[in-house]
């Protein structure tokens, strides 16, 4: 298999580990250990001033093991198997998205920065940019779906502080909404503000699309983010975030994870190593029943609006050509807009068997949610209505069970709904 190209799926069941320095096991151990020794004190010297950020790691120079808060076998491998899908140099893996996500931010923007972000996003990242990272002085300016780079830059001249910009964030697909967010176009957006000394940094949360179905690293992004939770875990039995980039970015953000202390444990690591190994069939899996249900939904009475990638090329020419450029395929995550209201969506929820009442995605099993009071619940009223996270919208990640029986468990929820519906106009 001389200069072939392996692809990521089947590089998942070993790259990165070596069987020989672990007794022959075909499954990387999980150490459980805190510490690790040293083979001499040089060697310790050594290892620190890399960890801690003193200088950069020398050509042909080995990093070793420290201490399980700074890196760990289970935490390395892990991290470099991530980096197959997106093509990335590093990838550093935290306990959770929030973990990751909070930490690239406090790590790139200072106080009297800008923050420039796209909308609609994570109910979750919402809070932290305007309720945490305003406290540090850290200014914020969100910029809508379909705004053109013109558009953008009015806001920033109005602003008075394009001056300060110093990261843009996206959300693409949105949470909700799958609203499209061009990377290209914010990548250029932030060389054109770029200076010299100062480089702006485009960070995508690319959770909803996976390591599969998306690669922003390769439009123009400096960060790709994941709540490796969802897709990544695939099993809904663990919380982890990842965060990919150049060398360079990714040891800055290890640095500060190092002095947080929001690294993952040698246990979910391996647990998400263990998850690698099946992510392809399972998102491949995932993606063909979306296209199923998505379709049945379309075609039912009760719906008044689908939210999904498939349906782009139908009704919206410009968020089809982003979804053209860089999308790789339509995800399993939709959302609709049942016809009514809370009481409606609250019906159809209440009475679904097959697929479950919960947050999150990504799993193996369906889960169905209500955005406007669950997951987007702190988002401001004005802005859930200005970008349609209203009561009548219910979101569901699709899972890997068999397709007919999805649709189903849904004609039979939607069904209820409909006698709610038919209840309330007697009234």
């Amino acid at each position: 298999m001389k200069n072939v190209q392996i692809s990521p799926e089947s590089q998942m069941m070993s790259y990165g580990y070596d069987p020989h320095l672990s007794e022959g096991a075909i499954k990387c151990p999980i150490f459980q250990t805190s510490t690790f020794v040293f083979r001499n004190a040089e060697e310790g010297k050594a290892f620190f001033e890399v960890a801690y950020g003193r200088r950069k790691q020398r050509k042909n120079e080995k990093m070793g093991m420290i201490y399980s808060r700074i890196n760990n076998p289970d935490m390395e491998i892990l991290e470099d198997r991530l980096t197959l899908w997106d093509g990335a140099e590093a990838c550093a893996v935290f306990e959770s998205g929030m973990s990751a996500i909070s930490t690239v931010l406090m790590e790139f923007l200072k106080p009297g920065d800008l923050l420039l972000y796209s909308n609609p996003i994570y109910g979750g990242t919402h809070h932290f940019i305007h309720h945490v990272l305003t406290k540090f002085g850290i200014h914020v300016m969100g910029f809508r779906a379909g705004e053109s780079m013109d558009e953008i830059e009015n806001q920033l001249a109005v602003s008075g502080m394009a001056d300060k910009l110093a990261m843009v964030y996206l959300e693409t697909p949105a949470n909700p909404t799958n609203d499209l967010i061009d990377i290209g176009m914010c990548a250029r957006l932030a060389k054109k503000y770029s200076s010299d000394d100062k480089q702006i940094l485009v960070a995508v949360d690319n959770t909803y699309m996976g390591p599969l179905w998306q690669h922003p690293l390769k439009h123009g992004a400096d960060l790709v983010l994941y709540s490796a939770t969802k897709y990544i875990g695939g099993h809904s039995d663990v919380i982890a975030g990842a965060v990919l980039g150049n060398n360079e970015t990714i040891h800055r953000i290890k640095v500060l994870r190092t002095f947080l202390g929001n690294m993952i444990s040698p246990f979910t690591g391996w647990m998400l190593l263990r998850s690698l190994e099946t992510l392809k069939v399972r998102m491949d899996q995932q993606a063909l029943n979306a296209e199923k249900v998505a379709a049945y939904l379309e075609q039912h009475p009760m719906v008044e609006k689908i939210y999904y990638l498939g349906c782009y090329k139908k009704d919206d020419p410009e968020q089809f050509a982003i979804y053209k450029k860089q999308c790789l395929g339509n995800g399993a995550m939709l959302s609709f807009d049942i016809r009514g209201g809370e009481a409606e969506a609250f019906a159809f929820l209440n009475n679904l068997k097959l697929v479950k009442l919960a947050v999150s995605l990504g799993g193996t099993e369906s889960l169905a949610e209500h955005p406007a009071t669950m997951t987007h619940v702190d988002i401001p009223d004005g802005e859930k209505e200005y970008y349609h996270i209203g009561p009548k919208m219910i979101r569901l990640s699709i899972g890997v069970e068999n397709e007919k029986d999805l649709i189903r468990d849904i004609e039979q929820a939607l069904e209820k709904a409909a006698l709610k519906r038919q209840v309330e106009e007697c009234v």
